[in-house]
């Protein structure tokens, strides 16, 4: 029996065969059971923000496991009071800003959206959403993702949520004063991270005041330091009603929150929402240190360096597949011009680089933010490689479909 055997018998199918086994990490590295190294420009979509077992996190976890784990949201423990402080202050909610924590995305954005309802109640009924966007696979989150066909074994969906286009004027025309808010995420990763057409945040920020609407902002994929500011709502110089953060945040560590801004943080009342295992006390330090460590480190200054480094020689690779590049910071999309992404990843995970295909036409790019001139290089020469390994056999298939449509029968 191998792993693969134990995977496909043990594991329900949602998620597909698993693509390798990895046992261990160190920094921007991964390596199999057999031995073998990958560089890992993945970084558990975008959540291992410090690498793989980096001194901060495993002190932070040990450390608090051996002082105090869990004790229930019945009572308060410093380190979530100190992280719900820190929050607040990378997110510049000001003292009327409020956390809730959770252990998720899904779970940050399930209380985003009863913040809507909480807003709405009767009077406003309408929550809009963008086509094509991802916000959870929870019945709640799931009706919040403009994508049908993850919709559609699951209909009927919670109701109320509209989608439209991602553009400034199908905003206009679809909001209303019964809209209780509209859900965005500053670039749509899962959609081939897309960035919002420019101005639209701030535009949408002035639409949403002007009807009464909340303007809640995902920044589950693009927060924690990722695009090169802490929270990618900060480009823009707006302030939202709330934002939703996740991922990054804890560094592996499975936590989400969900951080309010002005009126909307007093929305919720005693009984409206609730976690076992939000906010305990050892997600919470962890959470705290790895934010910390961006913070000492100066990450989110690295992140919008290396992105720039990084795109630049990624465009500068001659390969005729390559579409240009889009996003900002380290999250980065690499467009293509073939549909031939899932063998893009195969061919680089053959050559010891692990990265990702959120559609046909387009790789994601989320490596730690510690990353620096020798990974780049490296992922520079594995990345290039790959790519001539695809363009080599999209060769050789061009060749052999000639070839028997050439032929003449003897």
């Amino acid at each position: 029996m191998t792993w693969q055997d134990d995977a496909g018998r043990d594991l329900v199918k949602s998620f597909g065969a698993r693509m390798q086994m990895f046992v261990r990490g160190e920094g921007s590295y991964l390596w199999d059971a057999d031995g073998k190294r990958y560089l890992d420009f993945l970084a558990g979509i975008a959540v291992d923000s410090l690498g793989h077992a980096h001194p901060v996190f495993v002190d932070a976890i040990s450390t608090q496991a051996a002082t105090l784990a869990h004790v229930s949201n019945y009572f308060a423990t410093p380190p979530q009071l100190a992280l719900a402080a820190t929050l607040k202050r990378l997110a510049g909610t000001g003292d009327q800003g409020r956390v809730y924590f959770g252990n998720s995305g899904a779970e940050a954005n399930e209380a985003a959206f009863k913040l809507a309802r909480l807003h709405g109640g009767s009077e406003r009924p309408r929550i809009l959403a963008l086509t094509d966007a991802f916000h959870g696979r929870t019945m709640g989150t799931l009706a919040l993702t403009g994508k049908p066909y993850m919709q559609e074994p699951f209909l009927p969906m919670t109701p109320g949520v509209e989608f439209i286009d991602s553009t400034i004027e199908a905003l206009e025309a679809a909001i209303d004063d019964r809209v209780a808010a509209l859900f965005v995420e500053p670039v749509k990763g899962e959609a081939g991270v897309l960035p919002l057409p420019e101005g639209y945040l701030a535009a949408a920020r002035e639409i949403t005041e002007r009807h009464g609407a909340l303007l809640i902002i995902d920044e589950i994929q693009t927060g924690a330091g990722r695009t090169g500011e802490w929270f990618a709502f900060q480009h823009e110089g707006i302030t939202p009603d709330a934002i939703t953060v996740a991922k990054g945040i804890g560094g592996g560590f499975p936590i989400g929150a969900l951080i309010t801004f002005g009126a909307a943080s007093d929305l919720f009342y005693p009984g409206t929402h609730g976690s076992t295992f939000g906010g305990n006390a050892l997600g919470t330090a962890v959470a705290g240190a790895v934010l910390g460590e961006i913070e000492r480190a100066e990450l989110v200054r690295n992140a919008a360096e290396r992105g720039a480094q990084l795109r630049a020689a990624i465009e500068a690779i001659d390969s005729d597949l390559i579409d240009g590049c889009r996003g900002s910071g380290l999250l980065i999309g690499v467009g293509l011009k073939h549909p031939v992404s899932k063998a893009l990843v195969a061919a680089a995970q053959e050559h010891g680089l692990v990265i990702n295909a959120p559609n046909d036409e387009t790789i994601r790019l989320v490596p730690a933010l510690t990353i620096g001139d020798v990974e780049i290089d490296e992922f520079i020469e594995l990345f290039t490689a790959s790519l001539r390994t695809v363009e080599d056999a999209l060769v050789l298939d061009a060749s052999t479909q000639l070839g028997a449509s050439t032929e003449v029968p003897a």
